[in-house]
């Protein structure tokens, strides 16, 4: 469960007086517990696609399906965690957390939601602070209650919006790893589609990276690496190297200058 058809999508927002496209003829199929990194300029598109896989929009033109189903709104099977925690700062973590799970299953008591939830803020080193406020919590606190609210509703997808953009370094690196072993830990792998701007963050974390330009896929990218992935022993890797290079290519050189322009210096052993 959790494969994502992307057809020939289409979006114009509503209030856009010239109806130009903010995505165009998109298209990209994502397998059952994929992660999927979306990079690219600013204003490109990736949050405006993030949006249509939460079911937030709809499409002008074209479809995306799940598991063969087309998506009509906002659905419990689908997390969703953003960049500014977004968490209830009336509740408490642990009721953050709960609230959560008894939205996905309403048939879930009070009792066992609150249950599961210190379950969850477990997973996500948090259980100590789950009688706190957000405002009691540092901003990496805050996004570990963030992504154990998203994980507890158990959903077959996670949509992610630059979720660590705000963090410090090390906060960040802290989180990228428990995301990946959340992630990977579980019987069925749930399906992630991650934004970000951080070349690094996307090597690290990713099956496969798609680049995007404004309003379009430019490429999609694999990553090959095997997991469990240490930058420190990436960083000296000339497939690494290479990769990131292209990466770098793709952002900072001009559209007509890309084409081919990842591809050199690249060693036998990339891709």
């Amino acid at each position: 469960m959790g494969a994502i058809d992307i057809e020939d999508v289409c979006y114009a927002y509503p209030e856009s007086e010239t109806g130009e496209f903010a995505l165009s003829d998109v298209s990209l199929a994502i397998a059952s517990g994929e992660f999927i990194c979306l990079i690219g300029h600013s204003g490109c598109g990736k949050s405006t696609l993030l949006s249509l896989l939460a079911g937030l929009s709809a499409p002008s033109r074209g479809f995306i399906a799940i598991d063969g189903a087309p998506i009509e709104g906002p659905s419990t099977s689908r997390a969703m965690v953003f960049q500014h925690y977004s968490l209830f700062p009336w509740m408490t973590a642990v009721n953050n957390v709960a609230f959560s799970i008894r939205r996905a299953d309403r048939s879930v008591s009070k009792s066992d939601s609150l249950k599961r939830a210190h379950a969850y803020l477990e997973k996500v080193g948090m259980d100590g602070e789950a009688g706190k406020y957000p405002y009691q919590l540092s901003g990496g606190m805050q996004q570990r209650v963030a992504i154990a609210r998203a994980l507890s509703m158990e959903s077959d997808i996670l949509l992610l919006d630059e979720p660590f953009g705000a963090l410090d370094a090390k906060n960040r690196a802290e989180l990228q790893e428990l995301l990946v072993e959340l992630w990977s830990g579980v019987d069925r792998k749930k399906t992630v589609v991650f934004v970000t701007h951080d070349l690094t963050e996307a090597i690290l974390l990713a099956d496969r990276i798609v680049f995007m330009r404004p309003g379009r896929i430019e490429k999609t990218i694999p990553v090959d690496f095997p997991r469990p992935r240490d930058l420190s022993g990436l960083e000296h890797d000339c497939c690494y190297q290479a990769l990131r290079s292209e990466l770098l290519s793709l952002f900072y050189l001009d559209e007509e200058q890309t084409d081919g322009a990842g591809e050199k210096g690249v060693c036998d052993g990339c891709r």
